[in-house]
């Protein structure tokens, strides 16, 4: 491929000014309006175009105060970052430059980055774990210098243009496995398994009187707060360092306490609900605010959230990524020995299953196109607000987040369409782009989703991921406009929305038996759960029932020989096969509206 005249115009004036452009007043923002983006218009790009090119905004890393670096994107999935250098900066030699962009490109789950000031370009493999001692060369694919940019343009053109990058480039490069990659939800599921079972050893040996079921919502609620707030710092939400400058002095629980209650007061979550309050759909967390965790073993967790011991960029680590850590993470439960020590091993479902299973986003993706998108056609955004989505068995959450951003990116079509109509809905930025406020965002959560699983600890991460995707693109200037505008904390409770409940068995299961036949335990598995009530959706089905039913159900559920009795009394399918999978369809359909749409697995 001929290297285009303008990219020859854009290397001699370079080459002519070199000193004035090395020279330390020539700054990272004048390289990218001279060259960087000429550059890539080049190659395809809109450079002023968020659809294309998203600039993000300052940020504080461990790496120090960042500029913006730029995110290309191809029907609105991220593909590359680039991370700009003014050319006083030596990229060939400099390990701090390498390290930042592959740790952004890593935690973003990435394939391949870019690090240029335009006289150097360097282009590394993001799926090998970054680490802070590897020279600038570990991962680096190829490096070259402005002097040979035409000689690997047709290289340049068949990776990064937009053209080549719409048709898979860089997914083809990512087939290419090779030895030694590690992906970053691999390397946080190893990390926060390592969590939990420091966590549980320790709990479960200063707090003897805490049942089994306790200390499994106790160890992965601190690990879930911990993760928050630390995301909420890189995101700049909260104040960055501040968990680590609490892990430094003593009482560490203690002031992590004083920490989440304040964190109550702001975000109104029920990640951290503390103290009753009037209409509030769960009772709130009592046993947290009093339990007894060695400081080492929080000092432990906590110095592995930040540089140097952790890659981890938490504003790059998109909400799908951590939902499948956790739908994996779900997989292992806590057990209690009888001298009280605990142990981590595999849920019995998972071990008869042979390993836990996500779905991958493009089939999520897929699905719901196909019925939340069928079902939005021609609807009017308040006629959109009252469709109701539901997951009946929504695991950690991932048909319900690709639900919900299917939805966030279809009222911001809509909205756009008419700003100054919606212009309380919408905010706008220094270049033109149009977001939803978080009001907005709030609201369409609290409308559309809704989700039940049997698993208690799966319901609390299905929240945790809504909530997090809430808060993407927010900073704490943003949320507190918002607060200040509304009078109200920055996050909704999803207490009403996300439920914890028996899809399939009601509390009619318990009618003609001797209630004494079940032990408490057996009762809390088992999980009851009536669509029709005041604890379920009564105004819902009510109302007809759902709009949209998706997700992805259990496969080879065990049933007692009580349960299989009440499924054989209840579903017309229960003698087609015994196979959990085919009551969660039946029971779908009858929890949809007449005209209602339905995907699953």
């Amino acid at each position: 491929m001929i290297a285009p005249d303008k990219l020859k115009v854009l290397t001699s004036k370079f080459h002519k000014e070199i000193d004035t452009f090395k020279s330390n007043k020539y700054t990272e923002e004048n390289v990218k309006q001279h060259f960087i983006y000429p550059l890539f218009s080049l190659l395809g790009w809109n450079m002023s175009s968020n659809e294309d090119v998203k600039y993000e905004r300052t940020i504080r890393t461990d790496m120090g105060r960042k500029a913006p670096d730029y995110c290309f994107y191809i029907d609105k999935s991220p593909k590359f970052i680039l991370e700009a250098k003014k050319p006083a900066v030596k990229i060939h030699t400099d390990k701090n430059s390498s390290y930042q962009v592959r740790c952004y490109g890593w935690s973003a789950n990435l394939p391949i980055c870019i690090l240029t000031d335009f006289e150097e370009f360097a282009v590394y493999d993001c799926r090998y774990k970054p680490k802070e001692s590897d020279s600038t060369k570990i991962a680096r694919i190829y490096y070259f210098t402005y002097e040979q940019y035409e000689e690997n343009w047709e290289k340049v053109s068949n990776y990064f243009s937009r053209e080549a990058v719409s048709q898979g480039s860089l997914e083809k490069y990512a087939k290419k496995v090779k030895k030694g990659t590690e992906t970053v939800d691999k390397s946080f599921l190893s990390d926060m398994e390592k969590w939990r079972k420091e966590l549980a050893q320790n709990i479960a040996l200063r707090n003897t009187n805490l049942s089994l079921r306790d200390l499994n919502h106790l160890v992965q609620a601190t690990i879930d707060r911990i993760v928050f707030l630390r995301i909420c710092e890189d995101r700049g939400i909260e104040e960055y360092g501040r968990l680590k400058e609490i892990s430094e002095r003593g009482n560490v629980y203690k002031n992590l306490v004083n920490f989440f209650k304040q964190a109550d007061d702001k975000y109104n979550s029920g990640l951290f609900h503390f103290k009753k309050e009037k209409d509030r759909g769960t009772s709130p967390d009592t046993l947290s605010l009093n339990l007894s965790i060695d400081d080492l073993k929080l000092k432990f967790i906590i110095n592995r959230l930040y540089f140097p011991k952790s890659p981890y960029v938490f504003s790059k680590i998109p909400a799908e990524i951590l939902g499948n850590v956790y739908e994996k993470f779900l997989g292992k439960v806590i057990h209690l020995t009888q001298t009280h020590q605990a142990r981590v091993d595999d849920k019995p479902e998972v071990k008869k299953a042979g390993g836990v299973y996500y779905t991958p986003k493009y089939i999520v993706d897929y699905i719901v196109k196909n019925t939340v998108g069928e079902l939005l056609k021609n609807k009017t955004p308040s006629q959109a607000k009252k469709v109701k989505i539901l997951d009946p068995a929504c695991g950690s959450g991932s048909f319900l987040l690709g639900a919900y951003q299917y939805l966030l990116d279809w009222y911001l079509e809509k909205y756009k369409l008419d700003t100054s109509k919606y212009k309380n809905l919408l905010y706008e930025d220094k270049h033109g782009n149009w977001y939803l406020s978080t009001k907005e965002k709030k609201d369409i959560l609290i409308n559309n989703i809704h989700g039940v699983d049997i698993d208690r600890q799966a319901v609390e991460v299905s929240k945790l991921s809504l909530l997090l995707k809430v808060l993407e693109g927010e900073n704490k200037d943003t949320l507190e406009a918002q607060r200040k505008l509304f009078q109200e904390r920055v996050l909704p409770d999803l207490g009403n929305n996300i439920k914890c409940g028996n899809s399939l068995i009601g509390t009619d299961f318990y009618v003609g038996k001797i209630l004494d036949f079940c032990s408490p335990e057996e009762k809390y598995a088992i999980n009851a759960f009536d669509w029709d009530s005041s604890r379920g959706f009564k105004n819902i089905m009510s109302s007809g029932g759902f709009d949209v039913v998706i997700g992805n159900p259990p496969w080879g559920a065990d049933f007692s020989k009580l349960q299989k009795d009440y499924i054989k009394g209840k579903y017309k399918t229960s003698d087609i096969e015994n196979e959990s999978y085919i009551l969660f369809i039946e029971v779908s359909y009858n929890l949809l509206k007449k005209e209602g749409g339905y995907g699953m697995i």
